[in-house]
């Protein structure tokens, strides 16, 4: 099983240099990953400052060598893809081949969706969601897009550079509860990413995502896990990843503990 943290970056970490030192610690100490947190409002009391997650990869991205990044979890709903296409290739190009994208629905903690006037209503998110998620694997594949749909229109754009990763970066894709739908869109790419789970439903979803696929090659089940996670169970039930993810509350100090404790 490999291990990844996941910040937020806020408060403390709202300092882009902040998240570039936990990130070469974590690189140096072994971890195999570090993701961000992609919200651009939180509620009041848990974060004010609040940093660009992009922008903050890009920064982990160009001090580091070796682990993957990403962000967990971008919501399509409230960005446009050819613009999300373009920062995925450079971000990629600029990691050499080390980015992992997580997609979602997205939420509105903090009125991310109400007080910028975005979707709310998560079925029609789930289809921007669907919809923006075959767009970006067409277009950063580098093929010829003519696509006009319900909620995007894409008129004779080919993406170039697509990236270091071919035939793209890998997706991994959120899911939350037991509805299955999600599951399928997930099972289509190259990952899922369950927000709670218990070890008995964990191996029902890669039975049922091999079901969907025929092989389970290639394809990453990713736990938001605490240290109280019974880690050896999830990786029999067929986790591939354990990612370790800090809260707003946790200072510098403390994520540098887990760093160099939470391994051994």
């Amino acid at each position: 099983m490999h291990h990844a943290l996941s910040l937020p970056p806020f408060g403390v970490l709202s300092d882009p240099h902040a998240v570039v030192d936990i990130a070469v610690a974590a690189e140096e100490t072994g971890w195999d990953a570090v993701f961000v947190w992609d919200h651009l409002l939180r509620p009041i009391e848990q974060a004010t400052l609040i940093a660009d997650p992009w922008v903050t990869l890009t920064a982990i991205a160009m001090t580091t060598e070796r682990i993957k990044i990403g962000p967990m979890v971008t919501p399509i709903a409230r960005r446009r893809p050819l613009k999300l296409a373009r920062e995925i290739a450079t971000l990629d190009l600029a990691s050499r081949g080390r980015l992992i994208l997580g997609l979602g629905l997205g939420v509105d903690s903090g009125g991310e969706l109400t007080r910028t006037n975005e979707e709310l209503d998560p079925k029609v998110r789930g289809a921007m969601l669907e919809e923006g998620v075959r767009l970006l694997d067409t277009m950063l594949r580098g093929e010829h897009v003519e696509h006009t749909g319900t909620h995007y229109m894409v008129d004779g754009i080919t993406l170039a550079p697509t990236g270091a990763q071919a035939p793209r970066v890998p997706f991994w894709l959120a899911t939350r509860g037991d509805n299955l739908a999600p599951v399928r869109r997930a099972a289509r790419y190259e990952g899922i990413c369950p927000t709670t789970i218990t070890p008995e439903r964990l191996a029902e979803l890669v039975e049922y995502v091999h079901d969907q696929r025929g092989s389970l090659d290639g394809f990453d089940f990713a736990l938001m896990t605490t240290p109280d996670h019974p880690f050896e169970e999830y990786a029999k039930r067929g986790a591939t990843w354990a990612i370790h993810e800090m809260q707003p509350r946790h200072t510098v100090d403390e994520i540098m503990h887990v760093i160099a404790t939470e391994l051994s």
